[in-house]
């Protein structure tokens, strides 16, 4: 269905899709990284605008005629604005708006027709706000003509092309700009031309306002992403009156406006997350194009002058596309002019830019041992942490991590990766490796226990370069840590560690010896949590040992392309790892054997990340979004449990609760007939168990999300909790103590929705079949 298609020579990469994007959804982003806006066909779900209220300029005949119609026969509102001149911008009527009006009428559908000028945008505007009472999509299509060769162009040509193409598009969508904001809905479209990508001989006017309508098109995508504004950019290729005068007739004939249509009605729906795009369109073809860079070089020296003949002489590496990169924001742009003066200052001297790392022997730096370090702490150490990931004192069950004198006082399980980190920087010193730790970037992370960290001592890391491989645009280090505790392997971490601008040493692309990630079941997520972060968060955690200042100091993140610092990877992972821990394992750290995941997006200070999570046996599945822009944090992530006891075998544990065994048999019958359970229940219910009077043990089934889930602590999310004793829970189950008779003797307490009580019975007889 899509292919992807790279011109010889071109300085544009173009993705091609299908010929018709009205029958597309989307597919999650993190199924493809390096192209987040690809679709899945979804014959049955037809797009429908029924409420939405669509403008389109220059809607009198051709492409803009042929977006209203379509608009308007998929339930938009349209309002046909043309002002009925000439393809040279002269004369003006009513009739040609009228027309496509009466049309959409007599197909059933709503139009009212404006006949301004685009440089009367704020009249466009409200025609749509008298009529309808909202605008939702903007389709800036009306343009004009003024060809001449440069020479012969004059102020009038020059300006008149302007005034329609780039002024009036301007004007018509800042008319709509505060209506959008104030709805939190709008998409916008821009019409370029391939005469503005390419150039075209006799069109310096229009091709110097289609490429200006690119640039303005780009910037809005990023001022409307907070508000779901969404502006894309279209270069159509079809018979209308403009195209007529510069191509064959038979081909004209041949480039129908109703092969675009789609696309543009595609980028404006609901569904559409696709913005800041540049699309070619025509004969049923769509492609998406992207700017490509090559690595270059830099051609100077610190405190020595840069000449021209370092120009010329660096020239065919400064022109070599051979490993291009593919900048998407100014941010990225900018990132390259850091390294280079970061690389300058230091005194590397002239050099192509693709040496983050030179990688002069890798098979010499494949078993590599780096120096031995050692990690001492004190129970400080991890309830700083522990406060680092968000773990709060609002919860009385994360006390065993914040407080040292709780009986179960324990580090979180991702506390590990704090002291093998470290061995990262032995990486400088390895034979075949020269690292530039300007482009480093932490591409995934392994993490598996082999018994529970002691909660303070000295722990002592050996670190070994497993692999290294070449991934083109930069190459994969993969290290090994092994970290122990007076000679006891306690812990094991492989970290991914992506050299930006390293590839192309001809070195293999896997590794038998890399862990790899795996995708999550292809259905609904068994539980969710959402957790916000502090603003705080990121200068928190960084008190762990990760002093980079990109996630403190605004400046510095400036530098390397955000907006703001940025929180670091490892306490996304550390929320996500909690979460687990939380929801499947009631915060018991001695269940939790291993970690992986993959880097995909940064997260703010402030954000709320949302972890999905599904079970498949002793591994959850794991996939964390940021809730405010849903983009994916980690992806191809799991975290690995060793199984519960109880759970797995129905032995109580070590304090001997007669309910365990219950429990335990409750967990298995309930597994395979939990779908059933969350349609006839739907809740969330959990039960405190107490013993000679004090708080024993929590339990949680969650009969609301996936398949039901029972796991042993407890959840916020109950919907009601029933406490009593171990033994008036045995006596209720076995049928000895009745229910009603508990509760108003005080054996039984229910807190929440005391009417999901009556579905106690089923539960417990008619599935568990107690």
């Amino acid at each position: 269905m899509s292919a992807l298609r790279r011109g010889s020579g071109a300085k544009v990469t173009v993705e091609c899709f299908a010929a018709d994007p009205t029958t597309f959804t989307p597919i999650a982003p993190e199924q493809n990284i390096t192209n987040k806006h690809k679709y899945r066909l979804n014959m049955s779900v037809p797009l429908t605008f029924d409420g939405r209220v669509v403008l389109v300029t220059g809607a009198g005949g051709g492409l803009g005629r042929e977006y209203a119609l379509a608009f308007g026969q998929r339930g938009a509102a349209v309002i046909v604005n043309d002002l009925g001149g000439d393809i040279k911008g002269g004369g003006r009527s009513s009739a040609a708006a009228d027309k496509v009006v009466e049309e959409i009428r007599a197909k059933g559908g709503k139009a009212v027709a404006n006949y301004d000028s685009v440089e009367d945008g704020e009249k466009l505007i409200q025609t749509a706000l008298d009529a309808f009472g909202r605008i939702d999509i903007v389709v800036n299509n009306a343009g004009i003509l003024r060809d001449r060769s440069f020479a012969r162009t004059s102020d009038m040509d020059w300006d008149l092309i302007h005034r329609v193409h780039l002024r009036g598009s301007f004007l018509v969508t800042r008319a709509a700009w505060n209506h959008m904001k104030n709805q939190k809905f709008g998409r916008i479209i821009m019409t370029a031309s391939a005469a503005g990508i390419y150039g075209n001989f006799g069109q310096a006017n229009y091709s110097a306002a289609k490429l200006g309508l690119l640039g303005l098109a780009n910037t809005l995508a990023i001022e409307g992403q907070k508000y779901n504004i969404h502006c894309n950019t279209v270069a159509p290729t079809a018979g209308s009156r403009l195209t007529e005068t510069v191509m064959p007739p038979d081909l004209v004939a041949s480039l129908k406006a109703e092969y675009v249509a789609p696309l543009v009605l595609w980028l404006c729906h609901e569904e559409c997350v696709e913005n800041g795009g540049l699309f070619e369109v025509g004969a049923g073809w769509i492609g998406k194009l992207r700017w490509e860079r090559s690595m270059g070089r830099t051609v100077r020296q610190k405190n020595k002058s840069m000449t021209p003949e370092a120009v010329r002489d660096a020239w065919n590496e400064i022109c070599d596309f051979t490993d291009a990169t593919k900048p998407a924001s100014i941010q990225e742009s900018v990132q390259t002019l850091v390294e280079v003066l970061s690389k300058v200052e230091t005194g590397r001297g002239i050099g192509a830019n693709r040496t983050g790392a030179t990688a002069t022997n890798p098979a010499a730096a494949v078993g590599q041992r780096l120096p031995e370090t050692s990690f001492s702490y004190t129970h400080m150490s991890c309830i700083l942490y522990a406060l680092g990931v968000g773990v709060s004192s609002r919860d009385a069950n994360h006390l065993r991590f914040l407080y040292e004198g709780h009986p179960e006082f324990c580090c979180l399980p991702s506390f590990s990766v704090i002291a093998a980190q470290s061995a990262i920087t032995g990486l400088s010193g390895v034979p075949g490796l020269d690292i530039d730790f300007t482009r480093l970037l932490h591409g995934e992370q392994y993490l598996e226990l082999f018994k529970p960290l002691p909660t303070s001592g000295t722990l002592t890391s050996r670190a070994t370069v497993a692999d290294v491989l070449d991934k083109g645009s930069g190459m994969v280090v993969l290290l090994d840590v092994h970290t122990y505790s007076g000679g006891e392997l306690v812990c094991y971490n492989q970290f991914s560690l992506f050299i930006m601008g390293a590839g192309g040493f001809g070195g293999k692309r896997t590794s038998q010896k890399a862990v790899v990630t795996v995708d999550p079941p292809d259905r609904p997520a068994d539980a969710v949590i959402v957790e916000q972060t502090s603003r705080d968060q990121a200068a928190l955690y960084r008190l762990s040992g990760d002093w980079n200042p990109l996630h403190i100091d605004p400046s510095f993140a400036a530098l390397g392309g955000f907006e703001s610092p940025i929180l670091h990877g490892l306490c996304s992972f550390g929320f996500a790892a909690r979460h687990v821990l939380q929801r499947f394992a009631g915060n018991d750290a001695s269940r939790f054997k291993a970690i992986k995941v993959r880097f995909v997006k940064p997260v703010y200070p402030g954000q709320s990340l949302q972890t999905e999570m599904w079970q498949e046996g002793s591994r959850i599945h794991i996939r964390c979004k940021v809730k405010e822009t849903g983009a994916v944090v980690l992806s191809g992530a799991y975290v690995d449990l060793c199984e519960d006891t109880a759970l797995s075998t129905g032995t109580p544990q070590t304090d001997g609760l007669q309910s365990d065994l219950v429990f335990a048999e409750i967990g298995r019958r309930v597994k395979g007939q939990g779908q059933e359970l969350v349609q006839k229940v739907n809740a969330v219910l959990a039960w405190v168990i107490m013993k000679d009077g004090r708080h024993a043990r929590d339990w949680t089934l969650d009969l609301k999300t996936g398949r039901g889930v029972l796991t042993r602590g407890a959840d916020d999310r109950a919907d009601v909790t029933f406490t009593l004793s171990d033994q008036d829970f045995m006596d209720v189950v076995s049928g000895k103590l009745n229910p009603q008779k508990a509760f108003f003797s005080g054996k039984l307490k229910v807190k929440g929705n005391i009417m999901l009580s009556q579905k106690l019975e089923a539960i417990l007889k008619d599935y568990a079949k107690l």
